[in-house]
């Protein structure tokens, strides 16, 4: 794996499908943290290239929300809403290798050819695609757009299964081709998926340390092979302990979790520290902040 040191330059990069919750505050913090530790820019991207999920007025809201936490980002905001020129050449680039190609089916196509073959899906995970229209279309009308993985791990040499080093949790592999299979790039819906706008932007802005949620964790060989394929660095990666609901199932907008309650921010902050193991501070917001820089920095 390219691992990219200096200059530090990372990134919070929030949906704007609602306001910031208990667990996008913490992600937030830990990845401001961890940039000013390293005497680094810290960025925030919005991430709004799913249009029908977003919601109007939940962008300006999160900027709000991160500036009342005292987290206020180094450059102005991109947004991925304005960034379709860019996806397109990347896949463009990925065509041109014959590592992408147009797929006809379905969701329930993908699911019907899986279960044929005696395979399930575990819950809150996509079927694994089976490669259907990898070698033509057989009538079909083209859909959406699909990295070939293991033509580009076969062309580029790369090891499978696909290795990567967490700062936190420490060493990670997955078989991208078996586990995976030839992901989304272009949805049949036309907007862009998240796998190719994510890698796109993130070399755009020069990110070299991205903090993230757990929950993401499982992208990172996908986005790593991506990275490959389009001949951009591998930035170095560290996942945060998730907030949980009492259901147990993690905190997001799309299982209700309450919008922050900023109207004590310190509190909000010390409820955040607490998952990344550092203690509470009382005072104002800007000193509280810079005690844990100094904490975060002795503790990595």
């Amino acid at each position: 794996m390219r691992e990219v040191l200096v200059p530090y330059i990372g990134r919070f990069a929030p949906s704007p499908t609602g306001p910031l919750h208990a667990g996008s505050l913490v992600a937030a913090l830990a990845s401001w943290l961890d940039a000013r530790a390293h005497g680094g820019q810290w960025l925030v991207r919005m991430e709004d290239v799913d249009t029908p999920r977003c919601i109007p007025g939940a962008d300006p809201l999160i900027l709000q929300q991160l500036a009342t936490c005292g987290l206020i980002p180094d450059a102005p905001v991109m947004r991925q809403s304005q960034r379709g020129e860019a996806y397109q050449a990347a896949l463009d680039t990925l065509i041109a290798k014959d590592w992408a190609y147009p797929c006809g089916c379905s969701r329930k196509d993908i699911e019907d050819a899986q279960a044929a073959m005696g395979h399930s899906r575990e819950r809150h995970t996509a079927a694994v695609y089976p490669g259907t229209c990898r070698n033509g279309l057989k009538g079909k009308d083209a859909r959406a757009w699909r990295l070939n993985v293991q033509r580009v791990i076969d062309d580029l040499k790369l090891a499978t299964p696909l290795v990567w080093h967490d700062r936190l949790l420490c060493k990670q592999q997955q078989d991208v081709a078996k586990e995976v299979g030839d992901f989304v790039l272009r949805r049949a819906d036309g907007l862009w998926a998240y796998q190719l706008a994510v890698v796109v932007d993130d070399a755009a802005q020069g990110i070299t340390h991205v903090v993230r949620g757990q929950d993401l964790a499982d992208n990172t060989a996908r986005q790593i092979v991506l990275q490959h394929a389009l001949g951009l660095s591998t930035p170095l990666y560290l996942h945060t302990p998730l907030v949980l609901g009492e259901n147990g199932e993690k905190l997001s907008k799309q299982n209700g979790a309450e919008a922050l309650e900023l109207s004590n921010p310190l509190a909000a902050l010390n409820t955040a520290v607490a998952h990344l193991n550092l203690p509470p501070k009382s005072g104002l917001v800007p000193e509280a902040l810079a005690q844990w820089v100094k904490l975060y920095e002795k503790s990595k």
